[in-house]
């Protein structure tokens, strides 16, 4: 992956090119934003430029100041992610033919299929996906973590970096946490831990304490085209259901929302934040987003906007945060979307 194969985020990248043209690379950073933010695809980037053979500089004829060649032997490796000082950790969960305590190392074939075929900017939902296991929560285990220790810790292979990328951090478990602690504190030499999450909140104070941390700015969330249609469709049966308060109705769309998994029902919610948001900005500041304001009910697109108001858009916003939390903490989903339900449907009326 070359810096310009990532759409936007020129400054942060130029940023990043200049701090390893200076030689004040952190052995241990934390890229912090959404999946559709490109961040492990930068990850990745960033990695193949720091190692890159014959770095390439542009002076003023692109808005793009340094990228890896491309052409190099490790540029060509890092691109088919097979580099030998290159390392990947990622949360893992069972599978049927897999281990009953499983690290990423069962599965980076998996995982390399999965970077190539979402050209690294797919999300966790699709991850797991990807693996069959969507309705299951990976994690980062203690495993993971000794492997970590254990690769770190051997002399470099081809006299490069030895990079780890951590995907969603935020997965480790406290143990593994623990564990990290040491070799975030001691590195070995030439050695460069790159950490990936979406939320720094979910992390240990003493991980995040320890790493340079870097904001990736946000742009929208990633919803694969049926998966969109399908919460598009949702989200209007759901709205239209506030309006009425049919509790029947209602307690059928909230048995047939909580079947969806945990994961998947986690990105539901964001996919109803970002329509919500999407509405707001249409309503306030006339701006119209078409991708988030097609909800595939033309009735339903011209009406609904409306009902988001500068009296109701934080209350909402803040009960699909509050709703998201509770189901990454394991709570009845059917519970959470009724009590949601509640809430959003007084805010709406409230306009």
């Amino acid at each position: 992956m070359r810096f310009k194969d990532i759409e936007g985020q020129r400054i942060l990248i130029n940023h990043l090119t200049e701090i390893i043209d200076s030689g004040r690379v952190s052995h241990a950073q934390l890229l912090l934003g959404p999946s559709s933010s490109g961040s492990l695809a930068l990850a990745i980037a960033y990695a193949q430029y720091l190692n890159c053979e014959n770095r390439q500089h542009y002076h003023g004829e692109s808005d793009l100041r340094a990228d890896s060649c491309g052409e190099c032997p490790t540029c060509k490796k890092y691109q088919q992610l097979m580099h030998t000082d290159l390392h990947f950790v990622f949360p893992t969960a069972t599978t049927s033919s897999g281990s009953s305590s499983p690290c990423s190392n069962e599965f980076i074939e998996q995982f390399r299929e999965f970077l190539n075929n979402y050209h690294q900017t797919g999300t966790e939902d699709q991850w797991y996906e990807h693996l069959g296991i969507e309705k299951k929560q990976g994690m980062i285990r203690e495993r993971d973590v000794d492997n970590i220790v254990r690769e770190l810790g051997l002399k470099s292979y081809e006299g490069s970096y030895k990079v780890l990328i951590m995907w969603m951090a935020e997965r480790m478990n406290i143990v593994a946490a623990n564990k990290l602690l040491k070799t975030l504190e001691e590195p070995t030499d030439r050695t460069v831990i790159l950490m990936v999450a979406e939320s720094r909140d979910r992390m240990l104070s003493t991980i995040l304490s320890r790493v340079q941390q870097i904001v990736v700015p946000g742009q929208g969330i990633e919803v694969s085209g049926s998966r969109r249609v399908e919460y598009a469709a949702m989200f209007v049966s759901w709205m239209r259901l506030l309006f009425k308060l049919n509790m029947q109705t209602l307690s059928a769309w909230v048995d047939k929302a909580a079947e969806l998994g945990r994961e998947p029902l986690k990105l539901f919610l964001k996919f109803a934040q970002e329509s919500v948001r999407a509405c707001y900005l249409k309503t306030a500041a006339g701006v119209e987003l078409k991708d988030e304001l097609a909800f595939g009910d033309e009735k339903f697109n011209s009406s609904f906007p409306a009902m988001i108001t500068n009296n109701n858009v934080e209350q909402i916003c803040n009960a699909l945060n509050e709703a998201q939390y509770s189901i990454e903490r394991n709570a009845y989903a059917k519970i959470t979307l009724m009590q949601l339900s509640f809430r959003l449907s007084k805010a709406i009326k409230n306009r």
